[in-house]
């Protein structure tokens, strides 16, 4: 276990205890996650409604290789944050991830959504190279969406928080901030269980993934949050890595859970106003 990230509890589990511990869903009351799927989707449409100028972009030849981008009305290059989704590498879309995307464009910040290609389909570190590719379009392209190039924020949640923090260790250049939340920084303990079924990861694989084991002498700011009610390890990746970055904030988010964490990247609450504070600093 690299230096700093607590004590790995997860070796002494079962394959069963270690798939109970990283299904989010079981710290729900009820362990429906159901409802919170369903909000993404329906407050994500609501929000295509209400910018119908959003554009789509294509960083790649794959289908699943675009980009939904909104970018608020400015005379001048505006703040980008890019926000990558969840859904165990496995999961969900950009058209389940736009509901943020109001907030930051009153905040007078552009918001894209990236997809990538689904595992089994491609494999990890094939996906890792799709949010690259992904994020250098935007930055390579920025004066066409008039973008302000020294202010890029990445942002993901679970599954798209660890490709936020992949995504940052192979950029040509550093972004003002990572936002994470609720992620996955070690993933050798999915190793037997459901979750690396379409992943195929072994040790070494797992390892090669794992932002834990990688040089982050420079990696950017980061603002770590997860929810109150989380699984005792998702909260422990999620200090274990805070411990080890050069410069990152951990915060515990009260009565927010694993799903709707998310919602409060962008509306009137304090973790918000950090986020906003962070995106537009230079």
């Amino acid at each position: 276990m690299t230096k700093g990230t607590g004590t790995p509890q997860w070796r002494g589990m079962t394959n069963e205890q270690r798939a109970l511990a990283y299904s989010p869903s079981k710290a729900l009351p009820d362990g429906d996650l159901t409802p919170y799927i369903d909000a993404y989707a329906k407050d994500s449409a609501a929000t295509y409604a209400m910018y119908p100028d959003m554009q789509t972009l294509v960083y790649g030849d794959k289908p699943s290789q675009s980009i939904d981008l909104f970018v608020p009305t400015s005379e001048t290059p505006v703040p980008l944050f890019i926000f990558i989704h969840g859904g165990y590498w496995q999961a969900l879309s950009k058209r389940d991830s736009t509901f943020p995307a109001q907030g930051f464009l009153e905040q007078g910040i552009a918001f894209a959504a990236i997809d990538y290609t689904f595992a089994p389909h491609a494999s990890l570190p094939e996906i890792q190279k799709e949010c690259v590719q992904a994020v250098l379009h935007l930055y390579k392209h920025a004066e066409r969406y008039k973008l302000h190039k020294t202010r890029f924020a990445l942002g993901g949640s679970s599954a798209g928080a660890h490709l936020v923090a992949m995504t940052c260790l192979d950029l040509p250049f550093e972004p003002n901030l990572a936002l994470l939340l609720s992620g996955i920084y070690d993933l050798e303990p999915l190793i037997g269980t459901y979750v690396n079924e379409p992943l195929h990861l072994n040790i070494d694989s797992a390892r090669q993934a794992s932002p834990v084991h990688s040089d982050l002498s420079t990696f950017p700011k980061a603002l770590i949050a997860y929810g109150e009610i989380e699984t005792d390890e998702f909260k422990r990746q999620s200090h274990g890595f805070a411990n080890i970055l050069p410069d990152a904030e951990c915060l515990e988010i009260a009565q927010r859970n694993h799903f709707d964490i998310v919602y409060d990247i962008s509306n009137e609450s304090a973790l918000a106003a950090r986020v906003f504070d962070l995106v537009h600093a230079k």
